[in-house]
């Protein structure tokens, strides 16, 4: 038997974003196709979530979990790469949530805002990124989020949630290469 071990909670917001069809896809297009795209996925989330101070934690095949410590920079790279996948044959969602977690390990995080993250991705439709236990007056000005509702969450129950998108017309600036 394992001692018990008690280990502080921290703070965190945690973003999770994937490719929606992306099984599908590979299936279509095959795998070199697949790859290609998965590839250049990988690398704008590299980049956005870089540049806004978000870490990539870890890769989960065609996603990525990201984690972050305010809450604005996080729903911005959420949105920013949702908006920069509109237009793929494979569309990205995601989710976002934020609260006390463990640190474990120095690499992995336990807690219940990590696992709602996870749900709120799994739930949204392509291109749409689903939020909860964030503050929306964090999000820039070009961030939009609807109204609240009421979302029932898998293995969590029910939580306040809204949806994000980007401002009608707002076009994003290239990427620097």
């Amino acid at each position: 038997m394992a001692a018990r071990v008690s280990l502080p909670l921290v703070e965190r917001n945690f973003g999770f974003v994937d490719l929606s069809g992306f099984t599908a896809f590979t299936e279509r297009e095959g795998p070199h196709v697949a790859t290609a795209e998965l590839a250049s996925f990988r690398d704008v989330v590299r980049r956005v979530a870089g540049a806004r101070g978000v870490r990539v934690a870890k890769w989960l095949g065609d996603g990525a979990m990201l984690v972050g410590l305010e809450d604005g920079p996080m729903l911005a790279t959420c949105v920013e790469l949702a908006a920069r996948w509109r237009s793929s044959p494979v569309p990205m969602r995601g989710g976002a949530a934020a609260g006390p977690v463990i640190l474990f390990e120095g690499d992995d995080y336990v807690g219940p805002a990590v696992n709602l993250a996870a749900r709120l991705c799994d739930m949204a439709d392509a291109s749409e990124v689903l939020v909860a236990q964030m503050s929306m007056g964090d999000a820039p000005g070009w961030v939009v989020a609807s109204e609240p509702f009421a979302a029932v969450v898998r293995g969590i129950g029910s939580t306040i949630a809204h949806r994000l998108d980007i401002v009608d017309g707002l076009d994003l600036p290239d990427l620097d290469v």
